[in-house]
C-alpha cells in the first residue's frame, strides 16, 4: 500500500448487497489495496426481517481488515465516516436488545397502512413538511403496521433505531442521528429540523423513542474499551453519524448543485440532485430529503435495479452473463413487443403505489428469456425517464447526468438503454465507490480539511452518448408504459 497525502479517512459503507471498508486520503482519493469487502445475501423478500447482528459483524470484520491492512499508516486515520442504506428500522427493548428484525425499504407489507394514513391525515401537507409520501418503504406506515400486527411487541419497544444508529450504540453506548438518515424515515420536519410531531402522534411513537438529531459537525468519540483495544488507532478518532448511501453518492460523484444530477444504480436505483434552495412546493412524484443543515436532496427512487437484474438472470437462465450481454446488445430498442411495469417490490417514485406488482403485457409463444430480460431493463429505464422529467425543471439548462453504481458501470447494454431513454449524455467518473468516497469527503469537510467537496477533482472515465432516433422510440414506449400504468393502477 503506497503512502498518500495526510490525513486518512476510514469509511464503513453498509450497502444492501455488501459491506465495504475503505481508506481515503485528504483529497478523497481511495488508497490502493485498502478495501475490505464482505458480500451480503440481501433477504429483501416480502416479510423478511434480517437480524441486525450479522450485518454488524460484517461491518466490524471489515474494519478489522482495513485497520490491519493500513499497518504503519493506521495512526494517520483522522476520522471515521459511515454510510448505510436507509429507510430501515428495528425496535429495541429497555436493555438495548433488538426485539424486532430489521424492516427495510423493500418490504411492502405496510401498503395497507400507507393507504390508511392517506385517509387519516392530509398526505400532501405531510409531503411538504417531511419531503416523503405515505409509502410502505417509510417509517410512518411501517411502524403503524407493527403497532397493528404485533401490538404486544410494539408496546415493549423502548427505542426505534436504524442500522447505523445501532452500530453507534454498540461502539459508543450512545447514538445521534444525522439529518440525512433522519430525513429518509419520513418522520423529519425538513424545514424546522425536528421530528414531525403530528405524524409521531398519529402512529403512537414518542419523540424520546427516536435518537436525538445530530447538530452540524457533530461526531462521537470514546469507543467502548473492548473496541478501543481492538482498534487502538481509532480509539481517539472522531466517528461521524451514518449518512445515507444515496446522499453520499451525490457527494462522491461531485453532484452538489443543479448543474449535475446523480444517477445511481446498485441494488436499487435513484436519480437525485443537491440544492441549497429546494422548491417551494415539492412535486408529488419526488422526494426531498436533507443532506445536512444547509443542503437538500431532490429526486426519486426505484426499488428495482441491479437486484432485479440478478434475480432475472437466476430465474430466466439466459446463459453465460457475458454472452447474454452480447446478445442483448444486438437487439433493437423496444423490439420485443412487451410493455412492462417493473414493480416487483412495489412502486416508489413517481407514483408511490406501494401495492403495485410487476406486470407484463404482450407475451407470445415467440417470447424468449432475452426478450423478457431486455424488456424489463428498458422498463426500468423508462421509470428513470419519468423521474427525470419531473426533476428537469429544477436542473440547470446545460446539466450533466453523472452515473455511479455497479449495475450500470458493469453493463454497457443498460448504460446505452438509459442514455437513449433520457436523451442525455451520461458522464461516468473514474470512481468505483461513489458512496464511500462521498462519506469520506463529508468527514473531510466537517474536519475543515476540504472546505468544499466541489473543489476536489473528480476524474472522468468516459461518457455515454444517446442516440436521438432510439430516444424517440423510447419516448413512444414510455407512453405505452404510462397507458398500461393507468389501466392497471389508475391515475
Amino acid at each position: 500500500m503506497s503512502l498518500s497525502r495526510n490525513p486518512l479517512i476510514l469509511v464503513a459503507d453498509l450497502g444492501s448487497s455488501s459491506v465495504r471498508g475503505l481508506l481515503f486520503d485528504g483529497q478523497g482519493r481511495e488508497i490502493p489495496g485498502s478495501e475490505a469487502r464482505q458480500p451480503l445475501a440481501p433477504p429483501w423478500a416480502e416479510g423478511a426481517e434480517p437480524g441486525p447482528e450479522a450485518l454488524i459483524r460484517g461491518v466490524l470484520d471489515c474494519l478489522d481488515r482495513v485497520v490491519d491492512q493500513a499497518g504503519a499508516m493506521a495512526p494517520r486515520i483522522a476520522g471515521v465516516g459511515l454510510c448505510t442504506f436507509v429507510s430501515n428500522v428495528m425496535g429495541l427493548d429497555r436493555e438495548g436488545r433488538p426485539i424486532t428484525g430489521l424492516w427495510t425499504y423493500a418490504d411492502t407489507r405496510a401498503a395497507p397502512q400507507a393507504e390508511s394514513l392517506k385517509r387519516l391525515t392530509d398526505e400532501m401537507a405531510a409531503h411538504q413538511r417531511t419531503g416523503c409520501r405515505f409509502h410502505p418503504g417509510y417509517l410512518p406506515a411501517q411502524l403503524l403496521h407493527l403497532a397493528q400486527s404485533r401490538p404486544e411487541v410494539f408496546r415493549r419497544v423502548k427505542r426505534w433505531l436504524s442500522l447505523g444508529e445501532y452500530l453507534e450504540l454498540k461502539l459508543f453506548g450512545q447514538t445521534k442521528v444525522s439529518l440525512s438518515t433522519a430525513s429518509w424515515t419520513g418522520l423529519l420536519d425538513r424545514n424546522r429540523l425536528t421530528w414531525d410531531r403530528p405524524l409521531l402522534e398519529l402512529i403512537g411513537v414518542k419523540p424520546e423513542q427516536l435518537s436525538q438529531l445530530a447538530p452540524s459537525g457533530h461526531f462521537l468519540e470514546g469507543l467502548k474499551p473492548e473496541f478501543a483495544r481492538r482498534w487502538p488507532a481509532l480509539a481517539r478518532a472522531p466517528w461521524f453519524p451514518a449518512v445515507s448511501d444515496g446522499a453520499a453518492a451525490n457527494v462522491g460523484s461531485e453532484c452538489l448543485d443543479p448543474d449535475r444530477a446523480a444517477l445511481t444504480m446498485g441494488t436499487s436505483t435513484a436519480l437525485r440532485m443537491v440544492t441549497d434552495r429546494p422548491p417551494e412546493k415539492i412535486p408529488e412524484g419526488l422526494f426531498c430529503y436533507r443532506l445536512d443543515h444547509k443542503r437538500s436532496l431532490l429526486g426519486g427512487a426505484l426499488t428495482e435495479g441491479g437486484g432485479l437484474y440478478q434475480w432475472l438472470l437466476n430465474l430466466l437462465k439466459p446463459g453465460d452473463e457475458n454472452e447474454a450481454e452480447k446478445l442483448l446488445m444486438e437487439m433493437e430498442p423496444d423490439s420485443h413487443g412487451l410493455t412492462v411495469l417493473p414493480f416487483w417490490s412495489g412502486e416508489r417514485s413517481p407514483g408511490w403505489a406501494g401495492r403495485a406488482r410487476g406486470t407484463m403485457e404482450g407475451l407470445t409463444l415467440a417470447t424468449g428469456p432475452l426478450e423478457i430480460l431486455r424488456a424489463i431493463m428498458e422498463a426500468v429505464a423508462l421509470r428513470i425517464l419519468a423521474v427525470y422529467r419531473l426533476m428537469e425543471p429544477y436542473l440547470a439548462p446545460d446539466h450533466e447526468v453523472v452515473l455511479s453504481g455497479a449495475a450500470l458501470r458493469n453493463s454497457p447494454v443498460w448504460r446505452g438503454i438509459v442514455a437513449d431513454a433520457l436523451g442525455r449524455r451520461l458522464v461516468v467518473p473514474r470512481i468505483e465507490e461513489a458512496s464511500a468516497r462521498g462519506a469520506a469527503l463529508l468527514v473531510l469537510e466537517a474536519l475543515g480539511i476540504v472546505p468544499d467537496p466541489r473543489a476536489v477533482d473528480t476524474p472522468l472515465e468516459y461518457t455515454q452518448e444517446p442516440d436521438p432516433v432510439k430516444h424517440k422510440l423510447y419516448c413512444r414506449a414510455g407512453q405505452r408504459q404510462a397507458d398500461l400504468y393507468r389501466r392497471v393502477l389508475g391515475s
